[in-house]
C-alpha cells in the first residue's frame, strides 16, 4: 500500500539527483565536446524526467486520485537509457577525442535494460571516478563508486514485490541515500580549488 508520506519520500532522489545533474553539467562542461555534453545533459534529463514521472504516479495513487499507470511503464525505459546516455558521455569525456561523437543503439526488452542501465552506471562511475582521481579528490571518487553500488542496489530491489510497503520504504531509503552521496560527489569533483 502506498501512502502519502511514502510517495513523497519518492520525489526526494529525484530532486537530490536534478542538483547533481546541475552541478555536473556546470562542473563538467568545459571538459566536454559538444557530443558529449549533449548526451550527458540528454541522459540526466531522461533519467529526471523519469524519476519525476515514477514519483507523481505513486502520489496519485496515494491520494486516491488516479492509478496513471503509463507514468509508471515509462519509467523503467526511460531511466534505462537515461544512464546509458550519461555512461557513454563521461566514457567519452575520459577516454575518447572530444571531436568524435559515438553512436547508441536501439535496444528493447527488460533484460536489454537491465543490461544498459548497469552499463551506464558503469560507465558514469568509471567515468566520475577518473575524472576524481585525476583532480586529485579521493574521498568524490569513492562516493562516486558507493553510490553507483546503491544505484545498483535499486535495480535488484525492483525485481522484488512492491505490493508491501517495507519493500517500497527500502527501496526509497536506498535510493535516497545513493542520491546524497551521488550529489556529495558531485559538489566535491566540481568544486574549485582554492588558488
Amino acid at each position: 500500500m502506498i501512502t502519502v508520506p511514502m510517495a513523497l519520500m519518492d520525489f526526494v532522489p529525484v530532486i537530490l539527483f536534478i542538483v547533481s545533474a546541475v552541478v555536473l553539467q556546470r562542473g563538467l562542461y568545459d571538459r566536454m565536446s559538444k557530443g558529449a555534453f549533449a548526451l550527458f545533459a540528454s541522459g540526466t534529463i531522461m533519467i529526471i524526467t523519469a524519476g519525476f514521472f515514477k514519483a507523481t504516479w505513486k502520489l496519485l495513487l496515494a491520494l486516491e486520485i488516479c492509478d496513471f499507470d503509463r507514468l509508471n511503464q515509462c519509467f523503467f525505459p526511460m531511466q534505462s537509457v537515461g544512464f546509458l546516455l550519461t555512461g557513454i558521455a563521461l566514457m567519452g569525456m575520459v577516454f575518447a577525442k572530444q571531436n568524435e561523437l559515438p553512436a547508441v543503439a536501439v535496444f528493447s526488452g527488460t533484460f536489454v535494460f537491465v543490461s544498459v542501465m548497469i552499463l551506464g552506471l558503469i560507465g558514469m562511475c568509471t567515468g566520475l571516478s577518473v575524472e576524481s582521481k585525476r583532480k586529485g579528490k579521493p574521498l568524490a571518487m569513492i562516493l562516486f563508486i558507493v553510490s553507483s553500488l546503491f544505484m545498483l542496489m535499486m535495480g535488484y530491489l525492483s525485481s522484488k514485490d512492491f505490493d508491501k510497503a517495507s519493500m517500497n520504504w527500502i527501496a526509497q531509503g536506498v535510493n535516497a541515500v545513493g542520491q546524497l552521496l551521488f550529489l556529495m560527489g558531485s559538489l566535491m569533483l566540481c568544486k574549485k580549488q582554492k588558488a
